[in-house]
């Protein structure tokens, strides 16, 4: 004769595997929209990029890197009062076009500082570039002020076209560094 306590185990392991079952069959449910035989539409946004060996009807997403993500994003906007940091190939690569915006004027008054010379280093490459000064037009560089929320600039000289798109540079003004960006 079965005693009541094994009977009781096989009852319950058997009623929590049932149960188990039941709630995983209803979430892949509810993750399946689209009928049996079907393919759900994909968003209009994901463009469709077929490769050799893959159907036509697979669409794959294009890896877009946050190049300024994570704790750099966190460390510069604490220390430094700044975010937004990005730098641009202009002017057919003669200019790089580097840009922040300012989140505390107190913090990032020293990137608008006048005195300091900026430099934008490529260990790639192996050159040092610097904010020119013309003639008629003065230093290419923006040394108001600091406004919170607003976006500042400078032009690095990028004369024979050292630095090329999607090096890793190091933007140094003073103590500030920002190792790591990418020009795009």
């Amino acid at each position: 004769m079965i005693d009541r306590k094994t009977m009781w185990k096989t009852t319950s392991m058997l009623l929590t595997g049932v149960i188990a079952s039941s709630i995983l069959a209803f979430q892949v449910r509810a993750q399946s929209n689209a009928p049996a035989g079907t393919q759900a539409p994909s968003s209009p946004s994901v463009p469709t990029v077929t490769s050799p060996g893959a159907s036509a009807q697979t669409p794959r997403r294009r890896f877009q890197a946050d190049r300024f993500a994570g704790r750099a994003r966190t460390h510069y906007s604490l220390i430094w009062g700044v975010d937004s940091l990005s730098l641009k190939w202009a002017e057919q690569g003669e200019i790089i076009r580097f840009a922040y915006r300012i989140l505390d004027p107190s913090k990032a008054k020293i990137l608008n500082d006048k005195t300091l010379e900026p430099a934008l280093i490529d260990p790639q490459a192996g050159v040092k570039l610097v904010v020119p000064a013309l003639e008629q037009v003065g230093i290419l560089r923006q040394t108001g002020t600091p406004e919170a929320g607003k976006v500042y600039w400078m032009a690095f000289s990028n004369k024979g076209r050292k630095v090329k798109r999607g090096d890793h540079v190091i933007v140094q003004i003073g103590q500030f560094r920002a190792d790591g960006l990418v020009v795009d």
